[in-house]
């Protein structure tokens, strides 16, 4: 049976969430992202931008965030691990537009970047870019949950993984302790799962940047 991996990362690397047509599930984690994409699987998806402009914001991005909001981050650049700072990459960016980026990209910057240094062309095939809110928006019918790091939010998302075939993430989540996993990050991992397997709908795609990567978000 193919496996469906879903892939988000934390502070110390990158936590995979696996699933097959049967409904075996699992995840594993590690610091990079060679060994996790070396798993078999049929289709992989990400929670980080692939397809990187250098101005301007993406426009999967600005249609993401009319749907589910300021989950979605904007700004992602190739060019972003250059700076030394924050503010050095936004005096850079502001004086060729007026868009910024946020904080909580230039902190995600060096994952962006190893995202970057492996995606080809050829391997957006199998490998696509996803937003676990976005997913999960679409898994609720296409409606606003409650914030995730609400109590209420999280149980809503938790039992969308459930009923889609991750009945051991609540085990999960209390394994992950001692990792350096976040419970968001395991749960986003498993969205993403959820979509490199059910996933036909997409933001974007239209846009090509200059290595030929498409920019699209998958849900």
């Amino acid at each position: 049976m193919p496996n469906y991996l879903g892939l988000d990362g934390f502070r110390f690397g990158w936590v995979a969430a696996w699933i097959d047509d049967r409904g075996d599930h699992g995840f594993d984690y590690s610091p990079g992202l060679t060994r996790l994409l070396a798993m078999p699987h049929a289709r992989a998806m990400i929670d980080m931008p692939i397809g990187l402009k250098t101005e301007g914001y993406r426009c999967c991005d600005k249609s993401a965030r009319k749907l589910v909001g300021p989950a979605v981050f904007l700004g992602a650049r190739r060019d972003l691990w250059l700076f030394s700072d924050m503010a050095a990459a936004n005096k850079h960016y502001w004086q060729r537009s007026d868009k910024g980026v946020s904080a909580q990209l230039w902190n995600i910057r060096d994952k962006i970047r190893e995202v970057d240094e492996i995606m080809t062309p050829e391997r957006q095939a199998t490998i696509s870019e996803a937003h676990p809110e976005l997913i999960f928006w679409n898994l609720a019918g296409q409606i606003q949950l409650e914030p995730k790091s609400s109590p209420r939010g999280r149980e809503q998302r938790v039992k969308l993984l459930r009923d889609r075939g991750f009945i051991n993430i609540e085990k999960w989540l209390t394994q992950r302790h001692g990792t350096g996993i976040g419970r968001d990050d395991l749960i986003d991992a498993c969205a993403c799962a959820v979509a490199a397997r059910d996933s036909t709908q997409r933001v974007g795609g239209d846009e090509i940047d200059p290595r030929g990567l498409r920019m699209e978000i998958n849900y």
